[in-house]
């Protein structure tokens, strides 16, 4: 029997310090529900940078699409989704987004996770931001295996200043619905920083006590969200 999503393509969007294969477990189910399912691998070098391969990306994607990201690739898909027939949600995971003219740095600093053990960030040489050491399993995500975190940190990607300095385009979030999961234990993005960018875009928001990472830690709610705005799509 035909899947009711046989035209749907989620597109998934990896944060910072990560990559496509951050999505797999959520990618696997998806799949098992019948969802069709691409990963952009974003080259974290600036935010136009990013931008511009999710839009290559699009281009080889037949029909509607669900653009979902997570942390710091909410602010990919809100640039990437604007003026895109093509794309009919925005899937919001633990997310950074920000409006016309905000940057993501801006968004970052807003608010402090309380108990505070996000890591302290510097520019190498090259102007691109590492985690230190032990920084995936204390605060990216500490409710996933030790084998998981290990992973994490052996194939970190880093990320760009300038990725968090390049102010937003007009947002994709005032054209389209979007969906929210903050992630209340969260020690990266502060959940009080998520509750007022998800409500400034009318989001439907969902609340999971879990870490920032729920790509890994906490899979089926990241399902549950992304298929609830499939169904809202087809």
């Amino acid at each position: 029997m035909a899947s009711k999503y046989q035209d749907l393509t989620a597109v998934l969007v990896h944060a910072a310090w990560s990559d496509a294969s951050s999505w797999n477990k959520v990618t696997a189910r998806l799949r098992e529900l019948g969802l069709r399912v691409r990963a952009a691998q974003i080259p974290l070098t600036s935010l136009s940078d990013d931008v511009a391969v999710v839009k290559r990306l699009l281009r080889q994607v037949e029909g509607p699409v669900l653009l979902a990201a997570h942390s710091y690739a909410g602010a990919v898909i809100t640039a990437a989704g604007t003026d895109n027939p093509q794309v009919k949600a925005l899937v919001y995971i633990a997310a950074i987004v920000p409006d016309e003219g905000e940057t993501v740095g801006t968004l970052f600093q807003r608010a402090e996770p309380q108990p505070n053990t996000r890591p302290p960030l510097a520019p190498d040489a090259d102007g691109f931001l590492w985690l230190p050491p032990g920084a995936f399993a204390n605060a990216v995500a500490p409710n996933a295996a030790k084998e998981e975190t290990a992973l994490m940190e052996i194939n970190q990607h880093p990320i760009a200043l300038k990725c968090l300095g390049e102010p937003m385009t007009v947002p994709a979030w005032k054209q389209k619905p979007s969906w929210f999961l903050v992630t209340e234990k969260d020690q990266m993005i502060s959940p009080a920083t998520q509750h007022f960018m998800a409500e400034r875009i009318s989001a439907r928001v969902y609340s999971r006590d879990t870490d920032h990472s729920p790509l890994t830690s906490a899979p089926e709610s990241v399902v549950s969200v992304i298929v609830e705005a499939a169904d809202a799509a087809v």
